[in-house]
């Protein structure tokens, strides 16, 4: 900046907004400028700011915000599906408004980057109700379509950034909370005895409906199965043999020694009680029963893949699901989840119910069957006797019907109506038997057909989350390539996923990794399929799916760390902040990171304060970033300050100041007596001209053209 008075002049530093030819910087023209004067090793050209079209109303107010003087600005969207006046969309933007916007980033060689609908909360589909629906999935994917759309007509490139949030998990039990070589072991829970009341979602693959949450602290009850025990011999193929102990899963056998597959498994009879016996299963003991499922799964995929699977046997599979799955590529990718197990295990007790009673019915229907060909018999032989015996000795006949017949009281009939009757009974009965057993049969194979389809939410969501973040940075892709087409390419259009809320997936470093990696893949996997190499598709990938690091949000994890009672407040504060910076670190070393955004809170919620009036480590995070190389957009995303204070953009200020960014000026400055450097401070600036206080005694970055540029007072620059 340039400051005014008597003494002398300091020229102003040029990297403050000097684009040069504006678009011949690393990346096209997005890379911050280099040699920092901050402590942090960043000038004020480096940090942008966001600005959220909807509560902003218009062009006009964008350019507004423009003058200010910031190298680049994130314009977002409040709205979804049709806009309205407090909730704009990209589509709201026609076509001269868009050349409009562009036209004021030209003029004021401003960088613009997008942020999708903030709406949008993850791409795996999940519905207000909780289930995961392909139409919810769609809608996302529109949205951000729309705002890659906008971003190739305004910003001729840059990232468009998208919320994640693809489900609600427990915190206690997941997996980055697991490891128990990691120095940040269980280190965060939601609420006391979160351990005992987590519950995991399992959906229906079919439908994308959850089915039903299995809570760890509800136990399972199921028969016990049948099974040989160690040393113990049993029959299979018409061999003896003998269970060694390191068989994958148990031998299950029937009451005869005979092994049987685990869909035929039997249960054990208690003699002593008489009746069969039953369990309950613990979270442990589905653990345990998950592996054994996936041992199961997996012997029969090997089976699978080196044919000897029939095709009946594939048919009926309860596993031929997952098998299909197109990404599956090795058995380690075949895995029963604990919750699964919990579904399973009950699903495959109503089967084996259904199974008995089916075999129940299917039983009497043969004894049926049996009676009625007997009855029919004996009907051709009455009718003999009957034809060949007189009027008289008919009585005789009548008297042997009663024995006969199973009515109450007998009636005075001829024995072939009689057993006519009995054959119509007979048929009665056979018809209600097939219905039951028909039923009972169906009800068991819809049963294993559920299980086929049975899958943790997570494993569910994660697939749709992947399949969905590469359709869009497919789209981004062909935007890019036909503004590279044309000459007017900045940046390549990246999807950038944000970590959003601790609460929902995608928020903790670790599965924000796990997403874009994931991602990655899932493009690579589709661009191979068009004739792309390996290495091409790789390169594709890495270039449109990235992540944005937002600070706010990583900070709001505080709330939920488990500090040490034996510590105080403030080492358990440094604990905190330690892990935050590890994590920064590891997201930058996996090559994830590729826009960030600065606000900060005190650990509670999203309250976007101005970065060093929270207790986000935001200096230590952006030197970090620096030191491992980040070239990519800081962006200011304001937000209290519109109401606490004088505008949004104080935050910006605020953050000049706190990184101790200088005021750099001509003489008089009311502070330092010749003026210079510090004439003035940011405090003394920030409620000055732009507090609409004083009048203006600076300019900013592209507003300063020449040497021989003059105020609107008059009075030259020289």
């Amino acid at each position: 900046m340039v400051e005014f008075g008597t003494g002398y002049f300091q020229p102003m530093q040029r990297e403050y907004h000097d684009h040069g030819s504006h678009g011949e910087h690393e990346h096209h023209g997005f890379a911050p400028s280099a040699g920092g004067t901050g402590d942090v090793g960043i000038t004020i050209g480096d940090l942008g700011m966001s600005l959220a079209l909807g509560p902003v109303p218009n062009v006009a107010a964008v350019g507004a915000k423009l003058r200010a003087g910031t190298k680049t600005m994130e314009i977002g969207f409040f709205g979804m599906g049709k806009g309205s006046g407090q909730g704009h969309t990209p589509e709201m933007y026609g076509e001269k408004q868009r050349k409009a916007l562009e036209e004021i980033g030209k003029a004021n060689k401003v960088d613009f980057t997008t942020h999708t609908s903030v709406g949008v909360y993850g791409l795996a589909g999940m519905d207000q109700q909780g289930n995961f629906s392909k139409s919810s999935k769609n809608f996302s994917l529109t949205e951000i379509k729309r705002a890659i759309e906008f971003a190739s007509d305004v910003a001729k490139g840059g990232p468009v950034v998208v919320h994640t949030g693809e489900f609600q998990r427990p915190v206690v039990d997941a997996d980055w909370n697991e490891h128990k070589d990691d120095p940040f072991y269980k280190k965060f829970k939601m609420y006391p005895d979160e351990e005992g009341r987590t519950s995991y979602k399992v959906v229906d693959t079919r439908t994308g409906a959850v089915m039903q949450e299995a809570r760890k602290n509800r136990k399972v009850s199921r028969p016990v199965w049948n099974v040989a025990g160690k040393g113990q011999d049993y029959t299979e193929g018409g061999e003896v043999r003998k269970v060694t102990g390191n068989e994958p899963y148990p031998v299950y056998i029937d009451y005869l020694g005979n092994r049987v597959p685990p869909e035929q498994r039997v249960p054990v009879y208690d003699e002593k009680v008489g009746h069969f016996k039953v369990e309950q299963l613990e979270w442990k003991d589905l653990e345990n029963e998950a592996k054994i499922m996936t041992a199961r799964a997996r012997e029969e995929w090997r089976l699978w893949k080196s044919g000897k699977l029939s095709e009946d046997d594939k048919k009926k599979s309860l596993w031929r699901e997952r098998f299909l799955k197109s990404d599956v590529k090795d058995e380690t990718q075949i895995e029963v989840r604990p919750e699964e197990a919990y579904i399973i295990s009950t699903l495959e007790t109503n089967a084996a119910n259904s199974r008995g009673w089916a075999s129940y019915y299917g039983g009497n229907f043969q004894k049926y069957i049996k009676t009625i060909k007997e009855l029919e018999q004996a009907k051709e032989l009455y009718q003999k006797i009957e034809q060949s015996t007189s009027e008289n000795e008919k009585w005789k006949l009548k008297q042997q019907a009663q024995q006969l017949s199973r009515f109450v009281p007998p009636e005075s009939e001829m024995p072939v109506v009689l057993i006519d009757k009995e054959i119509n009974e007979m048929k009665r009965q056979i018809s209600q038997s097939q219905e039951a057993a028909s039923a009972q049969q169906s009800q068991a194979e819809e049963a294993r057909e559920t299980i086929r389809h049975i899958q943790s939410a997570e494993t569910y969501a994660l697939n749709e989350a992947y399949d969905a973040y590469a359709m869009a940075a497919m789209t981004a892709m062909k935007h890019t390539d036909a503004l590279e087409k044309q000459g007017s390419l900045k940046k390549p259009i990246a999807i950038a996923m944000e970590n959003l809320f601790p609460e929902t997936y995608g928020s903790h470093p670790d599965e924000l990794i796990k997403l874009v990696h994931g991602s990655r893949q899932r493009m690579v996997d589709v661009l191979k399929q068009q004739g792309y190499s390996e290495s091409e598709a790789a390169k594709r990938a890495r270039t449109h799916i990235t992540a944005t690091f937002d600070t706010g949000h990583l900070n709001m994890w505080r709330k939920y760390w488990v500090g040490d009672e034996n510590k105080s407040i403030q080492e358990n504060n440094d604990g905190f902040n330690k892990w935050m910076l590890s994590k920064i670190g590891e997201m930058v070393d996996k090559d994830i990171v590729g826009h960030v955004h600065i606000d900060d809170n005190q650990g509670y919620q999203d309250e976007h304060l101005a970065p060093g009036e929270g207790n986000t480590p935001i200096k230590e995070m952006v030197e970090l970033l620096k030191k491992k190389g980040y070239k990519g957009e800081l962006i200011i995303e304001p937000g209290a300050d519109y109401y606490t204070d004088l505008s949004g953009f104080h935050s910006v200020m605020k953050t000049w100041r706190y990184m101790d960014l200088p005021v750099y000026g001509k003489g008089f400055g009311g502070g330092g007596g010749g003026g210079g450097r510090r004439g003035r401070t940011w405090n003394q600036v920030g409620y000055g001209y732009f507090g609409q206080m004083d009048p203006p005694y600076f300019t900013v970055g592209a507003y300063v053209p020449s040497e021989d540029w003059t105020l609107w007072s008059g009075v030259p620059m020289d």
